[in-house]
């Protein structure tokens, strides 16, 4: 297994480094250790791409439900269910996350507010700032 394979078979080199790995053949020169690493960092910014994720949509919905009661429905409520579902699991299964909820929150919000805007015709400003 050459480090090549990152690039030709992604599962084959999962597969084979897990063993390197699990085996403690830390020396090994088909041992991919920056892949490796590349692929840790990827799987923590993926968490937190999820957080934004499902914070931006929780909120968009809500602001949709407050600012447009006619429009109400079961879509809209599962939805924000949901996704309040997923925030709790995720900040359960990494803690650490719970740090970067604040700056999300308000990063993720104005996003939501312009896609609320969008979805629902109505201005802008209509939203809290």
């Amino acid at each position: 297994m050459t480090i090549a394979q990152y690039e030709t078979d992604f599962y084959q080199w999962t597969q084979q480094q897990a063993i390197l790995l699990r085996q403690g053949e830390f020396n090994r020169v088909d041992l991919d250790l920056e892949n490796i690493a590349e692929e840790i960092e990827s799987m923590g910014r993926g968490q937190t791409h999820s957080l934004g994720s499902y914070l931006h949509n929780v909120m968009m919905h809500l602001l949709k439900w407050q600012y447009q009661p006619q429009r109400r429905g079961t879509s809209w409520r599962l939805s924000i269910e949901n996704g309040r579902h997923q925030i709790r699991r995720l900040l359960k299964d990494s803690p650490s996350l719970k740090s970067k909820v604040s700056a999300m929150t308000i990063d993720e919000y104005h996003q939501a507010k312009k896609i609320a805007a969008l979805e629902t015709g109505l201005p802008l400003a209509t939203f809290p700032p």
